[in-house]
């Protein structure tokens, strides 16, 4: 793991030795990330897809590729604005005898990037917008389950970046625990909220600022007032989108005990429109490992023995069972308990549990009882219903009448809070995540210390002093 700390090192020193970083070089990087991306999307798409066993390229253009351009075209346009010195008042009477105060945004230095598998382009490049904004250098761990994408990083990133600007290394386990030990000056993770429990451990030794973007059971409430047909769309394509395999998928579905009928009839539906086949189907993706698909298949046989009731959305009839190619079709399960593992455990998959609420503060009940989920969807026109729960749930982010939607809204931060995270980024927040915000203090002429009673000998300047701060 030396070369680890060889890489740090020659980006700290090249770091140090170009400081300030000029808006000039950023944007040139900014530039330069964009097209490692866009110049090489074919081969990207085909790697996504190897890893996966098979992913849609129409899919992995719009959630891995076009997603990561974008947030690092919104940096070029917006950086200058970002990075102007920011003014803040002085308290009375100093402003009026010339003493100014400001902030001016700085980059940390080195920044660590500690990628997952399910988005594995996106959730370096999207991090990375805000980094290089920021005027930092980076170091990548890429995820061990999508080698092939992994691979790809690596060879290309030459073309564009040296290696004092931006580094991409792979490996296990043993990698990534060495790579979250480095002392870093800030480190981001996207991952499970089990194994962020490790990198906050690991980052502690070096006391390294961490942003964690982790998961949990993001709940989707559809009030009384929701259109169904809408809201059961909307839920199946946030569902099915990458086999189910998003942070931010909807988790659980809560709706009026007279209503959900009408929604599994919905569901139906729109995931039959959506996916008439699904096996030999390009637009559909596969689940990513053996592993993965093992656990799923474990979930519902749980859910099953414990009395749920479990309807796998097959449209075309087709045998999934004689095939080895990981497509696991949307599973709707209702008559769920808590006792079951489909409502401990993110789901991470196409399986959506339907759970009854009575009366909109049952519901609010329900998802309070649980870990505060990374989002949370509200489907209906009650505004008065909408604004409670928007009261009374805490969620790391919310969508209104959709769901994940907010994740791609660049000036909206996006994090977790408690369990399913800490910090944000993206856009604006981005940039302040990355950058530090450095207090700037510039005295007045005048000998403040002696009108304020600051110098010794005290005396009556000095208890007018205190007597003015302490006044309300």
């Amino acid at each position: 793991m030396s070369d680890l700390k060889a890489i740090l090192a020659g980006q700290r020193a090249a770091f140090m030795e170009q400081l300030p970083v000029s808006a000039a070089t950023r944007k040139d990087r900014l530039k330069r990330a964009a097209a490692m991306i866009g110049d090489n999307a074919e081969r990207f798409c085909d790697a996504l897809s190897e890893d996966f066993g098979h992913r849609s390229r129409e899919q992995s253009m719009l959630t891995d590729i076009a997603s990561s351009v974008a947030p690092i075209n919104h940096a070029i346009k917006s950086l200058d604005k970002w990075a102007k010195p920011e003014r803040r008042p002085v308290q009375f009477p100093l402003g009026l005898l010339g003493a100014k105060a400001w902030i001016e945004y700085q980059p940390k230095g080195v920044i660590g990037i500690i990628a997952p598998w399910n988005f594995p382009v996106n959730l370096v490049m999207s991090p990375l917008a805000g980094v290089l904004a920021a005027g930092n250098r980076a170091m990548v761990k890429t995820s061990e389950f999508t080698p092939r994408v992994a691979a790809l990083f690596e060879e290309v990133v030459g073309q564009y970046f040296t290696p004092e600007e931006l580094a991409f290394v792979s490996g296990g386990p043993d990698v990534g625990k060495a790579f979250a030990e480095l002392p870093f000056d800030h480190l981001i993770f996207t991952g499970a909220t089990a194994i962020g429990k490790h990198i906050l451990h690991a980052a502690a030794d070096n006391l390294v600022p961490v942003t964690l973007e982790l998961g949990g059971k993001s709940p989707v409430i559809v009030g009384k007032s929701a259109d169904l047909k809408q809201a059961t769309e909307r839920v199946a394509l946030g569902k099915m989108l990458n086999a189910g395999q998003i942070c931010l998928a909807p988790d659980y579905m809560l709706v009026e005990a007279d209503q959900e009928a009408a929604v599994v009839a919905g569901l139906k539906a729109a995931a039959s429109s959506m996916y008439p086949s699904l096996l030999a189907n390009p637009d559909y993706t596969a689940i990513i490992n053996d592993r993965h698909f093992q656990r799923l298949g474990d979930l519902l046989d749980d859910a099953r023995a414990k009395g749920a009731t479990v309807e796998a959305v097959n449209p075309a009839n087709e045998d999934f069972g004689a095939s080895n190619a990981r497509k696991m079709p949307l599973h709707i399960v209702t008559n769920v308990t808590d006792d079951m593992a489909v409502m401990q455990e993110e789901i991470f998959g196409p399986v959506l549990p339907i759970r009854r609420y009575d009366g909109i503060d049952d519901a609010i009940g329900q998802v309070n009882q649980r870990d505060r989920p990374l989002g949370l969807y509200y489907f209906g026109s009650d505004a008065g219903e909408r604004r409670r729960v928007l009261d009374r749930t805490i969620a790391g982010g919310v969508t209104l009448d959709d769901v994940i939607f907010h994740i791609s809204m660049e000036e909206l931060p996006f994090g977790g809070i408690g369990p399913s995270g800490m910090g944000a980024y993206h856009g604006h927040d981005g940039f302040k995540t990355f950058s530090h915000a450095k207090s700037v203090y510039k005295q007045a002429r005048l000998d403040v210390a002696k009108l304020a009673g600051l110098k010794p000998p005290y005396g009556k300047a000095t208890m007018a002093s205190v007597k003015r701060q302490m006044k309300g």
